[in-house]
């Protein structure tokens, strides 16, 4: 299994019941567009798929030898220019999230070569948006009433961080 930087590697087959798990979980099912319970079979579909396409990188954050976050790139057509997306192990201490955007964002700039990564954050994702701007993405748009949960609009909030203004996560407190 080999690593494509120090903190993170690739996302094996056999760490798929263990991101289930976190995906399923109350606290971070509840912040993505998708919110029903994903079944071991429509996960297993989504790896088998999302593992044979070469514009996806789905990495497991692991800096102490334990899985503590899966996070994942999606190259957008030909370019440089990604999306991600990624979630913690619920127990996971405080302070990893960040660490988990820097390597991440590391791995992004420094390995992938991108140009620019792009997030979205739902607007009732208070933490996701102060995340972000944290880790220096700057806010692009506003997409209103963008995601219909089943009962209400919410609106979407778009962020993009690009490769030289990224500084390792320097704009931390």
């Amino acid at each position: 299994m080999s690593k494509v930087s120090p903190l993170l590697r690739p996302l094996q087959e056999d760490d798929l019941p263990l991101v289930l798990a976190w995906r399923n979980h109350d606290g971070v099912r509840s912040y993505m567009y998708n919110q029903h319970e994903i079944s071991p079979a429509e996960h297993a579909r989504w790896f088998a798929n999302a593992s044979q396409d070469a514009k996806r990188h789905l990495l497991i954050y692991q800096p102490t030898g334990k899985p503590q976050g899966f996070v994942s790139f999606h190259q957008l057509r030909d370019s440089a220019v990604a999306e991600w997306g990624f979630y913690l192990a619920p127990d996971a201490e405080k302070g990893t999230g960040s660490a988990l955007g820097r390597a991440a964002l590391d791995y992004a700039f420094g390995s992938l070569k991108l140009h620019k990564v792009c997030a979205e954050a739902l607007s009732f994702n208070e933490r996701s948006r102060r995340f972000h701007e944290k880790l220096g993405f700057q806010q692009e748009g506003v997409l209103r009433d963008h995601y219909f949960d089943g009962s209400r609009y919410h609106a979407v909030y778009c962020f993009g961080l690009l490769a030289n203004e990224w500084s390792g996560g320097a704009s931390e407190s």
